[in-house]
């Protein structure tokens, strides 16, 4: 399975991606572009649903967009003039088809498929409860247990059934459900996972980011607003809004690395704010040096904001290759570290003799940052300066973003000092986090209701941890392990 990043054991997972399509002959067909658009988002598996108007025909799959729905055969049988698709990177639940969405179930008011952007944080202590009044559930996702809700609600229409599953969870998501009724587009309440929404023509777009909009012609209308319910039926649009208003919170990250450079959020091009980045880097963390080096592709944006502020020279130092996937080589440090080179070479004339500002998005683990710097020396780099356009990663995300267990992830380990010490690098610093809230447009960071969620950064989760805060917590999903082969 291919990888956007090189090095696919330390980076932030992606969330996921979801996108939806209500009104178009061949519907699904502009569903896999895009997914296409939005692939960086989710690489281990994508689906499609459709509906005909009589019936719902769904694909799913492991691994990614291209090989699965760039086949004629494959969109011909997604018949239908209504069409969501998802591109998956698992943050709960094991890598299996049966996790794949769109998640699809017959409930009493017939067909209801659900793509998910996003993380139920209370989903195990629904599922239990669930599970004792009977509920059988058919994956390992949290998702599951939405549908679950909405079976087993006690109210007559199906949009106050939704409404009233989604009032049960906590967490983060965005929605593209389809029904035989129509089409549902929502954001939870504090509007943490993005959506939004695009028309072409007569045919009504949602998508979790703009560039998806942009590669099938759609233009932009707005934002599916946190809390939301956008309802298209039969061409009319309907908004509803059933939750008590709140400070919107969305997620901060969007704007570091998980969306697209080329994507508008909240009114606000994602690559001006990552050069905005860099250039308060460069005015809070100075150094003399040569050159200005990108980790690409991330940290390409942030290095010339760093750059054009400091004076120092962009160059590219790091040369990626874009044909190579997961590291086919294993066994060995030895061997293993020469199929990173395969991903990542040193422009090695350029670099010899230079003292080098590497710019990069985030520290994880540690690894990526620890290989790069060791690649800049072994290529006769003077000094090696790191330069990270967020603040440290401390805590772990619990809203839809695979963050590893906070004992590994280095910053809450280590101090800066300490973390310097670990990749061998000549200095190290971090963008801070009233420099990251500058680079938005924000005077500083509030200390009651801050713009964003940054709670990998700073530990200020905005909803409650249920499932974290069980004192015994059982094994998430007790199912039989399902293999992929």
């Amino acid at each position: 399975m291919l990888t956007t990043h090189p090095f696919d054991d330390d980076k932030l997972r992606e969330e996921c991606g979801i996108f939806g399509v209500s009104g178009a002959e061949g519907a699904a067909a502009l569903v896999a572009l895009g997914l296409h658009a939005l692939q960086h988002r989710g690489q281990e598996a994508a689906g499609i649903t459709s509906w005909d108007g009589h019936q719902f025909h769904t694909h799913r799959a492991m691994g990614h967009v291209a090989g699965n729905f760039d086949r004629d055969d494959v969109i011909r049988a997604l018949v239908g003039t209504t069409a969501a698709g998802h591109v998956r990177y698992s943050t709960t639940g094991e890598t299996a088809i049966r996790n794949v969405q769109p998640l699809y179930a017959e409930l009493a008011s017939g067909g209801f498929a659900v793509a998910h952007n996003g993380n139920i944080s209370n989903a195990m202590r629904l599922r239990r409860d669930l599970v004792r009044r009977g509920a059988i559930f058919q994956s390992t996702s949290d998702t599951e247990v939405i549908i679950h809700l909405v079976a087993t609600s006690q109210y007559r229409t199906l949009i106050d059934r939704f409404i009233d599953a989604l009032k049960q969870v906590e967490g983060a998501y965005s929605l593209i459900v389809m029904t035989p009724e129509g089409m549902i587009a929502c954001r939870d309440p504090l509007g943490i996972r993005p959506l939004v929404m695009g028309k072409l023509d007569d045919t009504i777009v949602f998508a979790s980011e703009t560039v998806a909009l942009d590669v099938v012609g759609a233009d932009y209308v707005r934002d599916v607003e946190p809390g939301e319910l956008v309802i298209v039926k039969g061409g009319e649009i309907t908004s509803h809004k059933p939750f008590a208003p709140l400070a919107p919170r969305p997620c901060i990250f969007e704007y570091v690395y998980f969306s697209r450079p080329d994507s508008i959020s909240e009114d606000r091009s994602v690559y001006s704010v990552r050069k905005a980045i860099g250039a308060q880097l460069a005015i809070e963390s100075p150094v003399e040096a040569d050159l200005v080096v990108p980790v690409p592709d991330s940290g390409v944006p942030a290095a010339i904001g760093y750059a054009q502020e400091s004076g120092i020279p962009f160059e590219l130092g790091i040369i990626r290759s874009h044909y190579v996937g997961r590291t086919f080589i294993q066994p060995g440090d030895k061997v293993r570290h020469l199929g990173v080179k395969l991903k990542h070479n040193a422009n090695r004339e350029l670099i010899k003799g230079k003292r080098v500002v590497l710019i990069d998005d985030s520290i994880v683990r540690g690894t990526t940052s620890l290989k790069i710097v060791q690649m800049m020396r072994e290529a006769g780099a003077a000094e090696v300066h790191m330069r990270i356009a967020s603040p440290p990663t401390r805590h772990s995300c619990f809203y839809g973003v695979d963050t590893p267990e906070r004992a590994k992830l280095l910053a809450a380990k280590l101090d800066v000092g300490g973390m310097t010490d670990f990749i061998h690098a000549d200095s190290l610093a971090f963008v801070s986090i009233d420099g990251l809230y500058k680079a938005l447009g924000e005077v500083h960071r509030a200390d009651i209701h801050p713009k964003y969620c940054d709670a990998c950064f700073t530990g200020d989760y905005p909803t409650t941890l249920t499932d974290q805060d069980e004192l015994a917590p059982v094994d998430q999903f007790a199912l039989l392990e399902e293999r992929v082969g």
